[in-house]
């Protein structure tokens, strides 16, 4: 897309154990328009969270290009400075990524004092804007993490990620810990603070339906590697791969008269990402499997304007 803000390009990231190589994420390219959001989704050990990492070089990356407004991030010549000012993090956890000895008001100003931007006064003016735009009450300023409800905390996190006004923020389940009503509320106020500010979004998640609801377009991970990609609307209508049928089956429907519907279930274990084997890393839990699944290099290949899905199943 040529009005995109961040790409990646062939990016892998493998880990090197006593038992062979991890395939946390496997020759994966992405591309996220300026002010719009990608949603990663895939159940636990897919290579999410590395790969969110990777986008922003907190883990470094074994291969592969991150592009910035064209710009490499991962070139050691890019700054680090910079690009703690243009990408952020908002982590899962809201109480164990805050430090338990600052105050409120000082987490949210540790990024404006590590980057040595604005004075103290107006760092104490742009803390007090962020608080009021995320729904903090400015009588919480002095408070700490453990005087807060996890809402509240997430809070923080969302201030702490976005007060340097970043061009790029990841998103590691940053409402998986909450109830369901502050999983809304923290929603809807990233939506927001996004509409506003134009802040480019990539959401780590496992949960089908809240990645629905603020995502434009969906990614869909397997054991390092992409299974499915398309836009929103086209991926929950006509999703193709077996796995994206089998998470979408999971969601949960409140009508008691499909309770009897069949549904799609995943059988056996995930297969290690420790050196995996030529072709499809889902045939062996996939109903539809045939020895064709085990090509080497089974490509992404398009199935419609912008809906890519690796698969050699007929019915894909």
């Amino acid at each position: 897309m040529s009005n995109s803000l961040i790409k990646a390009i062939d990016l892998v990231k493998y880990f090197e154990t006593n038992n062979g190589v991890v395939h946390a994420v496997d020759h994966v390219d992405l591309s996220i328009p300026a002010g719009k959001t990608l949603g990663v989704v895939g159940e636990s050990g897919c290579g999410k969270t590395t790969l969110g990492r990777c986008m922003i070089n907190l883990l470094p990356a074994t291969s592969g290009q991150v592009l910035i407004n064209g710009e490499n991030i991962l070139d050691k010549k890019y700054s680090k400075r910079q690009l703690r000012k243009d990408t952020q993090i908002i982590f899962q956890d809201p109480y164990s990524s805050l430090d338990p000895r600052m105050s409120v008001a000082d987490l949210i100003a540790e990024p404006l004092v590590s980057n040595k931007i604005c004075s103290k006064a107006e760092r104490r003016e742009r803390v007090a804007e962020i608080m009021k735009v995320v729904g903090l009450e400015q009588r919480l300023a002095g408070s700490y993490p453990h005087e807060l409800d996890g809402g509240r905390r997430q809070r923080v996190g969302v201030a702490r990620a976005l007060v340097i006004e970043p061009k790029f923020v990841v998103c590691d389940e940053p409402v998986s810990a909450l109830d369901v009503s502050i999983q809304a509320q923290i929603l809807n106020l990233m939506m927001d603070i996004q509409e506003q500010r134009g802040v480019t979004y990539l959401f780590i998640t496992h949960d089908m339906s809240v990645v629905k609801h603020i995502s434009q377009e969906l990614m869909v991970m397997y054991l390092g590697e992409v299974v499915e990609q398309a836009e929103k609307s086209e991926l929950f209508l006509h999703h193709c791969h077996p796995y994206t049928k089998a998470l979408l089956a999971a969601v949960p429907i409140p009508d008691a008269s499909r309770r009897n519907k069949k549904r799609d279930l995943i059988i056996g274990e995930v297969t290690s990402p420790i050196d995996p084997k030529p072709g499809c890393r889902f045939c062996t839990r996939c109903p539809y499997a045939t020895e064709e699944c085990g090509q080497p290099n089974l490509p992404l290949r398009e199935i419609s304007p912008g809906h890519l899905v690796r698969c050699c199943h007929p019915l894909v």
